[in-house]
This record gives structure tokens, C-alpha cells and sequence, in this order.
């Protein structure tokens, strides 16, 4: 009897205790939902490719419907304003047999890649958002296969394609209908790199990971906007560490920076993060002279996914391993992104994943019980969206990962030299894919700080980086289905309407401190037929 009349009084003395538990306080820091466009198209009938163009902050859409009369794919493209504002649609030819494969944008101008019925054949339209002007043009290559990536720079496009069990570069001319296979990029399968065009400098950087077996190294190959080779050179680690993946800094010439993760001989799994200042040159024995490496066990946010006493533990077996004169090995995966320049140096966000496969998990365990698995198959842009993925990897596994899970991401700041001057994290909530793909969106804002933001049901998961401070990991907002332009105008709120199913919904960076929501949607409102779209919902802080 007494311990429920304890139960009663520690309700009485906090009578906000289960209000509390039963709704959230309301985030003090949140997005202006200001924009919203819906596109009448049905997730089962149509296929759509983003394109956000930072030049002139407006979208772009390639828009796929089945034919209804017909067997044939209907195309064309449409350019949406600042304000979501849609314009006129452009019809696209693509001819019968043909299979979009990579979309990507310089400046204003957009061009996305088909596949042809023969192999080797691809076919590529060009457009021009400012002008409306529209020109395609047929590749008949005959040794490409796959198309992995696509990237271009003065007007040229770089394509990741397979030649002969080698992963390699397609260089195509827009202008001229020309191609030619890059000599300089003829990588053995299983390959993996990271093609990156800097329009600063009008170059394109491409960084391959080489292992053999028991060392892992770093090549960088810098390429003209013609893709002829200027200069490569080979970044190692001493000792037992091998560099596994990297970022390189862009637009500053001055200031080549190099960062990413680094193994303990296993190059499956990361030991922690690694920088170089690519100016500063090599000693005799031709080490890098400013090679640093940072164990994860250095960050003060990395492990904030555990609780206070399993990192005391953690530290407490660190430190009597350094004792034995030993270092933990760490078994985590790292999916990185482009690095961001800042007013003093670079920002650099990674996010920390694991593959899963069919018929149970790998043997190597996360706190909490979850799995690791080997490298990703594939892995290459969103289904039904044409994101750019990472990494131009390919792995000939006879197990591929059927999904990853990842767990959080953390953010880093670099000086120009590349030492490390700050990190934080963000804690994901229960965030599994079929493809090895971003999830996390970094968008700085004008005081210095910076948000970093995903998408799930219909919710913009957010956290504010002030540097290394603690901040929340849970504020989230839903998403609107009706702007607050739309609800005056109607005299709703827009909270009548329920949304009934969301499917390929993504976050994208738009530019500034504007984030773009996308997806496909089934609304029922409050009053009125129930409405299937594509929507487009603009975000910022």
C-alpha cells in the first residue's frame, strides 16, 4: 500500500511529468515552411529527377510518365523558380529502347544520360534552363557498360563507366558529339574512387583507394577540363595504418587540403579520421610531412550515440592497451561527403553506417547488437531520383548488402592546414537504406553556424552546430502540405489534411540556408477528393 501511495505523491509533486512524455516541447529554433508546389504525378506512373541549380537558386526536373496509349515513356524537362514557381515544360524525344541513367548540372545548363537497346550506346540531352534551348546527341562507344557517375566541367562531362571488368572514364563533348576513354583512368575491378570537377580551377580531381591485400594508399590524379592528365601523386601512411577514403578541399588552389578515414590493416573498417595540407611537401623518405591522424577515441562527440558509463569503459580499455604498447581497433564505416570551404577553413560531414545482408548478420558487432558487413555493391544515385552517390565504387562480392543502417554523423572543422579544430555529431533515428546514399543535408547559416537536417515520415529531423557545444538531437518539424500562403487563401491552417503515404521522400541542399524537400505523396484533406503529387517543399532557417 505504501509504495502506491509513494506512486500517487511523486505524481502530485510533478504534475507536468506526463504531459510532458505525452507531447513534445515545441523546438525553439525552426525552419520557415514559406514554399510548397505539388506536380500532379503518381508514384506508380511517373519517375522524377531533381536538380537543384545553385546559380540561379531554382530546380529543375526531368519528368518520366508511362505512356498511355502507348509502350513508350513520355519525357520532358521543367524549370521551377526561387519560389517553386513552375514554368513551362519542355518535351523530351528519347528514343525508343533508351533508359535514363545519370543527371547532373553546370551552372545553368543540365544534361542527363541514357542508355541505348545495343550496348555501348548512350545518348545524351543537353539544356539550356536559360534559354530553353534543348540538344540531344547519340555516343556509340561500344565498349562502355554501366554508367556509375557523371560529372561536369566546361562543358565537357566526365562519366564513370565499365570497359572490360576495369572501371574507367568516358570523356563526352556536348558541343562536338566527340568521345574518348581517359588512358590515365583504367582501374581493375573491384574499384573504388572519388571524381570531383572544380570549376574554380577548371580541374577535375579524382582520388582512387589502391589496396593489395595488407596496405591501403591514396592516388590523386588531376585532370584538365580536356581530361589530360597534369599531375598524380601517391598519399601513404606509415607504419600499420592504410588510408582508406578522402575528400579534397576545392576553389582554393593555395590551400589543397586532404581529408578522410584511415584503417589499422583491416580495410574494411575505419580507426578514425586523417588530414594532410598538400602544399607542405614530403621528407626524404617521402612521407607526407603534415599526415595527422585523429582516432575516434580523440572526438569529443563521436561516441555521443553511447551512454556516460560504456565510454568510461571504452577509454578505461583504451588506455591499458596503450599500456601494452596496443591500440583498440575500431569496426565502423564511414560514408563521406564534399567538403565544405569556411571563412577559416573546411567543413567535413561523414556518415557512420553498416551493411546488412540476407540470411543473418556478419560476425562483427556494434554496441547494441548491431552487424558490420564488407564493402558496398553498388550503391549508386537515390531510386527515382538522380542524386549524385559518393563513391564510384564497385565490388564483385559474391554477398552484396541487401541495406544499410546508419547510426549518426558526425561534422568536422579543419584549418587550412588540415588540423582538426572542432567536431560534433547528430544522432539519426533508426535511418536504413537499400542504397549507400546520403542521408544528412549540411547547410551553413549567415552567423557562423550550421544545420544539419534528414528526412523520415513526413518529419525534418534538425540540429544546430554551434562548433563542438551540445545541442539537442531530437527537434524535428512535419512537414506542411499546405503553405501558409495557400492556407489564407483558403482561411485553413492546412492541419485538416492527412497524409496517407509517402514514398522517395529526400532532402536535398538548395543554396544558402535553404533545404529542399521532395517526394511523392497521397493527401487526403479535410474536405474535398483525396490528391496523389510530387511535391516540392522549400525549407529555411
Amino acid at each position: 500500500m505504501r509504495y502506491v501511495l509513494l506512486f500517487f505523491c511523486l505524481l502530485s509533486a510533478t504534475p507536468g511529468l506526463l504531459a510532458q512524455k505525452s507531447k513534445a516541447e515545441k523546438p525553439p529554433f525552426e525552419p520557415r515552411q514559406h514554399l510548397r508546389t505539388e506536380l500532379p504525378l503518381e508514384y506508380f506512373s511517373s519517375e522524377v529527377q531533381v536538380q537543384p541549380l545553385a546559380e540561379d537558386s531554382s530546380v529543375v526536373l526531368l519528368v518520366e510518365k508511362d505512356g498511355r496509349l502507348t509502350s513508350r515513356s513520355v519525357y520532358y524537362f521543367q524549370k521551377l523558380d526561387y519560389q517553386l514557381q513552375p514554368g513551362p515544360a519542355r518535351p523530351l524525344e528519347v528514343p525508343r529502347g533508351y533508359a535514363f541513367q545519370r543527371m547532373c548540372a553546370e551552372g545553368t545548363d543540365v544534361y542527363a544520360l541514357f542508355s541505348g537497346p545495343v550496348e555501348g550506346t548512350l545518348w545524351l540531352a543537353a539544356f539550356d534552363t536559360r534559354t530553353g534551348e534543348l540538344a540531344t546527341g547519340e555516343f556509340k562507344t561500344k565498349r562502355a557498360r554501366q554508367v556509375h557517375g557523371l560529372t561536369a566541367l566546361d562543358g565537357n562531362l566526365f562519366a564513370t563507366v565499365e570497359v572490360d571488368q576495369h572501371l574507367t572514364v568516358l570523356l563526352l563533348n556536348p558541343r562536338t558529339a566527340q568521345f574518348q576513354f581517359l588512358p590515365s583512368v583504367y582501374e581493375p575491378l573491384p574499384a573504388r574512387f572519388t571524381l570531383v570537377a572544380d570549376s574554380t580551377t577548371r580541374r577535375a580531381e579524382l582520388i582512387l583507394s589502391e589496396n593489395n591485400g595488407f596496405k591501403s594508399r591514396l592516388q590523386l590524379k588531376q585532370l584538365d577540363n580536356q581530361g589530360q592528365l597534369l599531375h598524380s601523386e601517391f598519399v601513404q601512411a606509415g607504419s600499420e595504418r592504410g588510408l582508406l577514403d578522402a575528400q579534397l578541399s576545392s576553389g582554393d588552389s593555395a590551400a589543397r587540403v586532404l581529408a578522410g578515414t584511415y584503417t589499422l590493416r583491416d580495410s574494411r573498417f575505419s580507426q578514425g579520421l586523417f588530414a594532410a595540407d598538400l602544399t607542405s611537401g614530403i621528407t626524404v623518405t617521402g612521407q607526407r610531412r603534415s599526415l595527422r591522424f585523429y582516432d575516434f577515441l580523440n572526438f569529443k562527440h563521436f561516441f555521443d550515440f553511447m551512454k556516460p558509463a560504456q565510454i568510461a569503459r571504452l577509454r578505461q580499455r583504451q588506455a591499458k592497451l596503450r599500456q601494452m604498447s596496443r591500440q583498440k581497433r575500431h569496426r565502423y564505416q564511414l560514408l563521406m561527403h564534399d567538403m565544405l570551404p569556411t571563412p577559416n577553413g573546411f567543413v567535413l560531414v561523414a556518415e557512420v553506417y553498416y551493411a546488412r545482408y540476407s540470411g543473418g548478420y556478419s560476425n562483427y558487432g556494434l554496441p547494441g547488437g548491431y552487424g558490420y558487413g564488407g564493402l558496398p555493391y553498388g550503391g549508386y544515385g537515390l531510386g527515382g531520383f538522380g542524386y549524385p552517390s559518393r563513391y564510384n565504387s564497385v565490388n564483385s562480392s559474391s554477398r552484396p548488402a541487401n541495406g544499410y543502417h546508419f547510426s549518426h554523423a558526425i561534422v568536422c572543422g579543419f584549418d587550412r592546414q588540415g588540423n582538426l579544430m572542432w567536431d560534433n555529431a547528430f544522432l539519426l533515428d533508426d535511418i536504413n537504406r537499400y542504397q549507400l546514399e546520403e542521408t544528412i543535408v549540411l547547410r551553413p547559416l549567415a552567423d557562423g553556424r550550421m544545420v544539419m537536417a534528414y528526412l523520415k515520415d513526413d518529419k525534418l529531423y534538425y540540429k544546430l552546430v554551434d562548433q563542438t557545444k551540445p545541442s539537442p538531437n531530437d527537434w524535428q518539424v512535419r512537414l506542411r502540405t499546405t503553405p501558409p500562403a495557400a492556407a489564407a487563401a483558403t482561411n485553413t491552417d492546412g492541419t485538416g489534411e492527412k497524409v496517407l503515404n509517402t514514398n522517395q521522400e529526400h532532402l536535398l541542399p538548395w543554396y544558402g540556408s535553404h533545404f529542399l524537400a521532395v517526394g511523392y505523396q497521397i493527401i487526403r484533406p479535410e474536405h474535398g477528393p483525396v490528391r496523389d503529387v510530387f511535391f516540392l517543399n522549400g525549407l529555411a532557417f
